[in-house]
């Protein structure tokens, strides 16, 4: 272990930058600068540290030794960069850099209010998740896991209307004080039990466990297992992890570069490393498995079961909830909340490799989500489309933007050559290792990725094979069940007796009333009665129509909508304030490189390519390696090893 000042100088650059940032709001330019300056500086201090990590040397600065002062009694502030904190903080740091020209091209492209403030606290947040990443201790950690839930609530809540006020609010109960809460108790559990064994708290990590913990645990099993559930729980809540997981989808009221920093970069991904920590560096595979539950009616039951069965749950069951999402954003919710569980599950598993693919998920899953996120993003800021109902045949207004979403969405369902196929595949390997209960875990993966599949595949197929005036129902993927009163189908029909998605027909007896599944706001604007109510309820943008106005030019919901939207909306998919799909004669065919700003394409197409080169040159990917040397240090030999040994034998020598 080495003493460097690189840890601190690492989280300290995005810190200088707000200071910067706000003193440059009157010049937008070199505003924006600084945050893409710090972006750069950030990684290449990190990247600086990389190749002596890889080779086995950890840089340590601490406060106690640099200035003498005690942080917490018996338990020093410090910052290390090890293999699994440089892991995160390397993705995290070189995502900020394209995700600082994708925010600029975003908000200058909607001339969004309070720019400075975003970018002041979009730096706070990369800021906090790095100190997360390099945090050497539990203390150090919880403190910038606090701090992260702080300072992204400004984002949360930027657009300062009532929906993202209560998003917010409802942020910080869940992040704030509950994950922090569920942390902070786990946290002095810890404390207490590794006091009654060393004399002196021990709190710092270590590979394969902690020594003092694990001696503790045998003489207070149960205060063991309750801390490990308590730590799971607080970290559990970043990580959406059913039932801790609403806020997630209600957070997407906040502009989309921040959607991309709470999905794939920081927030949530610092859950999934605070889980990681607690599995690898805290408890071990080896405690783990040598501290069961006794559960009735079942006998003695691994500590990693029980969090294996809720992330299989909850990557179901979210997966499920996600292809009844018409709004794009709130599908891609979801469907982060389904991607995470399977990080969560990987290392629940114990085995090495299955350990492997979810670390590797980590990155895989950032690069592919960051580019559905963007692709969303720039379809808002082009055609304020946010709806999939009203995206039929926008591919040839945006080809790029919906290429990249196709190679986003291929890599979420775990389609080769993308990251996303490798990691699954190390976990589908790691669950076949372990037999046994195993294998349903094995099977939740695969169901999930047939149900991914099942949700991207029609925003897919609506942009690229179908076009505005004609173009499919979808009600079991989309849709409230039975469909839609309304209906675009062709006014000719003379079949009453059947409705256009196989339902019933109108309760009017019209032959144009079908329950028909699309939304209240028909993208190909054929039915003249949709037509017209589309009409009337979207003019008057000036606060008349049933519309108000922030003073900055955003409209919003007020609130009042008819009994039928009621109806319609009870699935709260749906705004009162839609002015996206085609315009009169469709949609426009676009050159890739004219169908936005280069600020927007280039971290799209970037990043996009990124999620390929991840899937198809794997072990040249610095991740992949990072991994396996992770997993390494864990069970205490080299990974070519790991596939032979029988897990029994492994954990033995890791308690050992």
């Amino acid at each position: 272990m080495v003493a460097d000042i690189r840890p601190l100088a690492a989280v300290l650059v995005s810190a200088v930058a707000i200071v910067l940032i706000v003193a440059s709001h009157r010049r937008p330019n070199l505003r924006e600068g600084w945050s893409v300056l710090a972006a750069l500086a950030k990684f290449g201090i990190i990247v600086s540290m990389l190749p002596a990590v890889m080779s086995g040397t950890v840089f340590r600065w601490s406060l106690a030794e640099s200035t003498g002062i005690e942080f917490l009694a018996g338990i020093d502030f410090a910052l290390r960069a090890d293999p699994l904190g440089i892991f995160f903080a390397l993705l995290a740091s070189f995502l900020w850099i394209f995700t600082s020209f994708y925010a600029t091209g975003y908000m200058r492209g909607l001339d969004e209010h309070a720019q400075t403030r975003f970018f002041a606290s979009f730096a706070a947040s990369l800021s906090s998740a790095v100190g997360i990443a390099f945090a050497a201790n539990l203390v150090t950690i919880f403190v910038f896991y606090e701090l992260l839930s702080l300072v992204t609530y400004p984002l949360v809540a930027h657009n300062e209307d009532d929906e993202a006020r209560i998003a917010g609010r409802k942020y910080l109960t869940y992040t704030f004080f509950g994950g922090g809460v569920f942390l902070l108790a786990g946290t002095a559990m810890i404390y207490w039990l590794t006091s009654t064994v060393t004399g002196g708290p021990t709190l710092a990590f270590e590979a394969g466990g902690m020594d003092a913990l694990a001696a503790a645990a045998q003489a207070e099993p149960i205060y063991a297992q309750a801390a490990f559930f308590l730590l799971i729980a607080g970290f559990g809540v970043k990580a959406a992890l059913m039932p801790l997981h609403s806020w997630l989808a209600d957070a997407m009221v906040a502009p989309t570069p921040v959607s991309g920093l709470l999905h794939a970069v920081a927030v949530v991904k610092s859950g999934a490393f605070g889980i990681a920590r607690v599995i690898l560096e805290v408890y071990g595979p080896g405690l783990i498995h040598d501290l069961p539950l006794d559960v009735p009616l079942v006998g003695d039951v691994g500590l990693n079961i029980p969090v294996a069965i809720v992330a299989a749950f909850t990557l179901t069951a979210a997966s499920i909830i996600a292809m009844r999402k018409d709004h794009l954003k709130r599908r891609l919710a979801y469907s982060t909340t389904a991607q995470l569980s399977y990080i969560v599950l990987g290392l629940s598993m114990l085995h090495p490799y299955a350990i492997v693919g979810a670390l590797f998920h980590i990155p895989a899953h950032a690069f592919a989500k960051l580019t559905l996120f963007f692709c969303a993003g720039s379809i808002h800021v082009e055609t304020h489309t946010d709806y999939i109902s009203e995206m039929a045949g926008i591919g040839k207004r945006m080809p790029l933007t919906m290429t990249a979403f196709t190679v986003g969405a291929a890599g979420m369902a775990g389609v080769p050559p993308i990251a996303g196929f490798v990691s699954k595949f190390y976990m589908l390997i790691g669950a076949g290792y372990m037999g046994g209960e195993y294998w349903l875990f094995a099977g939740a993966l695969l169901l999930s990725a047939v149900l991914n599949i099942a949700y991207f595949w029609p925003v897919v197929y609506t942009a690229f094979f179908e076009s505005e005036d004609r173009h499919d129902a979808k009600p079991l993927l989309e849709f409230p069940r039975g469909g839609l009163r309304q209906s675009y189908g062709p006014e000719e029909s003379t079949d009453e007796s059947v409705a256009a998605d196989g339902g019933e027909p109108g309760v009017d007896g019209s032959e144009t009333d079908y329950e028909y599944a699309v939304d209240r706001y028909p993208s190909d604007h054929s039915t003249p009665e949709a037509t017209a109510q589309t009409h009337d309820e979207n003019d008057d943008r000036d606060g008349t129509g049933g519309h108000e106005t922030d003073g900055d030019g955003d409209d919003h919901d007020d609130g009042h909508l008819g009994d039928s939207v009621d109806a319609i909306d009870h699935h709260g998919d749906h705004d009162d304030s839609l002015t996206g799909g085609p315009p009169v004669g469709g949609w426009t065919r676009t050159s890739p490189l004219a169908e936005t700003t280069w600020l927007m394409l280039a971290p799209i197409a970037v990043i996009a390519t990124g999620a390929i080169v991840l899937g198809v040159v794997p072990d040249y990917a610095v991740f992949l390696e990072l991994a396996t040397e992770i997993v390494e240090g864990v069970f205490g030999m080299p990974f070519e090893q790991l596939g032979s040994v029988p897990f029994d034998q492994l954990v033995s020598e890791v308690t050992a």
